[in-house]
């Protein structure tokens, strides 16, 4: 019997699969195909972007018109005169089977001489003002125009310097002089091609000289081109023929405060000093309102800068729409380059490569339109705005938000069509037809 020899088994020995390459995809290469793309289509891509274009533009263009109408409103009040409170009549009331009633003049003559008798050393200037709309004459020229009767503090608290010649005196107050300070437009319309310092007006019959011109402020609120103002005394005894100064009734009285940390102060002593006068008691009582420049100027604002966003908003609604039509456009371009798609990942690319291509595609057509939109917002506030007589500030702010609304826009949209590209079995896409 021979012996056997007996061997170990060797272990299989495992087979492995050569590793397939990784394919690398750098940034650069992903942009450059989208933009070869683009390029294809020019035609197409120019009417894809053109939504995200008016988009923009109409948001940049109506946010700058925005803020320049609050600019403007901002500017115009605070040339009427800083710190400023307005003592008037109370409102109106409502009257059971009528329409409103007409205001009743409360505020007095001998409201401002008890302010002035404060000797409050937040009060900067007082100045009382009573007005009617009556024809004005020189010569053969005439206009109907607002005439206003004031003490010489005027000037100061209304900042209402004259740009020729000079304001009335506390001295013409005094005396009752017939002297007048004019607007612009006054100016103007009476005495066309002269000089109208030393000439002289009638206001109902009698004569006046023109001792000062106001600037040009504009058909802003509160503008003075279309006023004469005159001495309150002369104004009562030969406009209004009132009998006695002291109870005449004034459309306003304008108080400065000395700043903006004592108004609110002066508000209150004011407010203490009339309710005594006029003999109401509780703020329901009062017939009679002070109006404090800051808070009419923060609504003002406020009114504006939310009609700013409301018309922004409006406008970002065309930004939707085209972004809409760049998801539509990128759908058709998914459709015709299926075989490319195929191709692509046939030779290794893997699905976030198609990804990238299609959502970077989108990203470039909502990139140039946002930059576009700007351009074509900044020119519509800056070159063709003023023309209508509206001023535009525009603001980068703005311009940003627009841009950044573009390319968000852009991304959102450009999503599915890329996410759908990117999933496509690579055999059905290359059988397609």
């Amino acid at each position: 019997m021979s012996d056997l020899h007996l061997t170990r088994p060797t272990a299989a020995v495992p087979v492995t699969q050569p590793k397939r390459p990784r394919v690398r995809v750098q940034p650069r290469e992903v942009l450059a195909i989208a933009w070869r793309s683009i390029r294809a289509n020019v035609m197409r891509s120019v009417l894809t972007t053109i939504g995200v274009v008016i988009g923009v533009a109409a948001v940049v263009a109506l946010t700058s018109i925005g803020a320049g109408v609050t600019a403007r409103i901002t500017n115009s009040i605070a040339s009427l005169g800083t710190n400023l409170l307005t003592v008037q009549s109370g409102s109106a009331g409502f009257h059971p089977g009528l329409v409103r009633s007409a205001p009743t003049q409360t505020v007095t003559v001998g409201d401002a001489e008890a302010i002035v008798a404060l000797n409050d050393v937040r009060a900067a200037g007082i100045a009382p003002v009573a007005q009617t709309s009556t024809q004005v004459k020189a010569g053969a020229n005439n206009l109907n125009a607002t005439v206003l009767g004031t003490w010489a503090s005027y000037a100061e608290v209304r900042n209402s310097q004259p740009e020729t010649g000079t304001f009335f005196s506390t001295l013409d107050v005094d005396n009752r002089n017939r002297v007048a300070v004019i607007g612009s437009d006054v100016a103007s319309e009476l005495f066309a091609g002269r000089a109208a310092v030393g000439a002289t007006l009638q206001i109902k019959g009698v004569s006046y000289e023109v001792v000062g011109v106001l600037p040009d402020k504009g058909n802003s609120f509160g503008s003075s081109n279309g006023s004469v103002l005159i001495p309150l005394s002369t104004y009562l005894q030969r406009v209004h023929r009132d009998s006695l100064l002291g109870t005449s009734t004034l459309s306003a009285i304008y108080v400065e405060a000395t700043s903006p940390d004592t108004i609110d102060g002066l508000q209150s002593q004011l407010t203490q000093l009339i309710a005594g006068r006029h003999g109401t008691l509780s703020p329901s009582e009062y017939d009679f309102r002070i109006q404090n420049q800051t808070d009419s100027l923060e609504s003002l604002n406020s009114v504006t800068r939310t009609l700013t966003l409301f018309l922004g908003a409006i406008a970002g609604i065309s930004l939707l729409v085209g972004g809409i039509g760049i998801m539509n456009i990128m759908l058709v371009s998914v459709t015709e380059r299926t075989r490319e798609i195929g191709v692509r990942k046939a030779l290794g690319a893997k699905p976030r490569h198609i990804l990238a291509q299609f959502l970077t595609e989108s990203i470039v057509l909502s990139v140039g339109g946002g930059v576009l939109g700007v351009a074509l917002g900044l020119a519509i506030a800056l070159l063709i705005v003023p023309h209508f007589g509206i001023t535009a500030v525009p603001s980068m702010g703005s311009a940003l938000m627009a841009f950044g609304f573009a390319v968000t826009v852009g991304v959102f949209f450009g999503y599915y069509p890329a996410r759908r590209a990117a999933a496509l079995d690579p055999v059905a896409s290359l059988r397609y037809e």
